[in-house]
């Protein structure tokens, strides 16, 4: 292992344990969460669309003003507050299962607030990232989150489909809330100072969102890549929605043997950050962007196929491959927003970029609950798959296809602002 590695930079080990803790936790609630609604609550499908649009609905609402007002803060602060947040509000889930009065508007109430706190932690995440690291090794950075993310992708499901067979849905969600303390702790051990926060006096809000704003719309590969992810997302949210009561209720699957299904996008995620970087040397970090969606996308139009028995492979091949290519796409669309960003606009510029390709999650959940009361939970699998596969063509058609690696820092910076 090269001296050089991250693996040595010792803040970047203590945010990277916190972020294993927080994304095993999370992962551990995305399927605990709708199993719960879906079973012990007995949901519909137009309730599990609102509870997939309650967990991003908080992106549309503050998404943009919550990206000035990180650029005001230091990010380590606005991340260690979001977590204690987050811990407090899913430890009410169990106690209210065990004094039996937890009901469906609580959980929606709950994911609604967690998405408040997430929406400052992960503009305040990836904006203090490039102040942690340095800019020249963002690519490397981003890939070991995104690893980190495609492990708990794998652990996270599957351990959380044999913790509900074990002690039900309702306990399971305190692992989420555990792994939001753990990755508070490790913040409150990172010891490099954060640089004092560029002072704006009074300046208003709007115009400061408006920058952000600007800044995203006027690079046009910047605003391509920003396209595909949101109708990506706006899809997948749909999908996410019937994905449960599909797996359960439609393919007859129990909890444990949902979980390993969905770990098997992590499986591929795996793979994906591991090869990324050798990835990107040989095709180039910028055509990586368009090509990979356009080869890997397709494949979740297996997911639909899946019935008991053997149907269930072609289903799993699927997920694995969508897998590796959501994370390597991941990788390096982050890596290309971070930069060409300059440091005091990096909250807003992610705030605004994630205010877009968030926003259309909640607005999924709610096409998917829709789709899947008017087709049938298949039915509505199968458009969601489609308008996945098809966001590709955003990146597919912008001047990306014409660039082989990211721009060099301040020519970009220079270019895009």
């Amino acid at each position: 292992m090269r001296r050089g590695s991250l693996f040595f930079h010792a803040d970047f080990r203590r945010l990277w344990a916190g972020d294993t803790a927080s994304q095993l936790g999370t992962t551990v609630g995305y399927t605990a969460i709708p199993l719960l609604a879906a079973v012990t609550l007995a949901a519909t499908p137009f309730e599990m669309g609102l509870l997939t649009a309650a967990q991003t609905l908080a992106f549309l609402l503050i998404g943009l003003p919550a990206g000035v007002w990180v650029d005001r803060l230091r990010r380590r602060r606005v991340m260690l507050a979001a977590d204690f947040t987050r811990f407090a509000l899913l430890l009410s889930v169990p106690l209210a299962w065990w004094a039996g009065v937890l009901t469906l508007a609580q959980l929606l109430v709950v994911v609604l607030f967690v998405g408040v706190a997430t929406v400052f932690f992960d503009v305040a995440y990836q904006s203090y990232l490039p102040s942690l690291v340095g800019r020249e090794r963002l690519l490397e950075g981003n890939a070991k989150l995104q690893a980190v993310q495609s492990v708990a992708g794998i652990a996270g499901p599957s351990g959380a489909g044999v913790l509900i067979q074990l002690v039900s849905a309702a306990n399971t969600v305190l692992v989420t809330a555990v792994g939001y303390l753990a990755s508070a702790l490790c913040l409150l051990r990172i010891r490099a100072v954060e640089p004092e926060p560029e002072r704006t006096g009074h300046a208003r809000l709007l115009p400061q969102i408006a920058e952000g704003l600007r800044f995203v719309f006027s690079d046009k590969p910047l605003r391509a890549s920003v396209a595909c992810t949101a109708t990506a997302n706006l899809f997948n949210g749909a999908f996410t929605a019937v994905e449960v009561l599909f797996l359960t209720r439609t393919v007859g699957l129990p909890p444990a043997a949902v979980g390993v299904l969905l770990a098997a996008g992590g499986a591929g995620g795996i793979l994906g950050a591991i090869v990324a970087g050798a990835l990107f040397r040989r095709i180039g970090h910028a055509r990586a962007i368009w090509l990979v969606p356009l080869l890997t996308w397709p494949a979740h139009l297996l997911v639909p196929l899946a019935a008991p028995g053997w149907r269930l492979g072609p289903a799993a091949i699927g997920l694995v491959v969508c897998g590796f290519g959501i994370i390597v796409y991941n990788v390096a669309s982050v890596s290309y927003r971070q930069a060409i960003c300059p440091d005091r606009l990096l909250g807003r510029m992610n705030a605004s970029a994630r205010f877009v390709v968030w926003g259309t999650i909640p607005l999924g959940g709610l096409l998917g609950g829709a789709l899947g009361e008017g087709l049938g939970l298949r039915g509505a699998m199968w458009v969601a798959v489609a308008g996945e596969a098809a966001a590709a063509l955003w990146v597919v058609c912008s001047p990306l296809r014409k660039m082989r690696d990211l721009p060099t820092v301040g020519k970009a910076g220079v270019a895009a602002a």
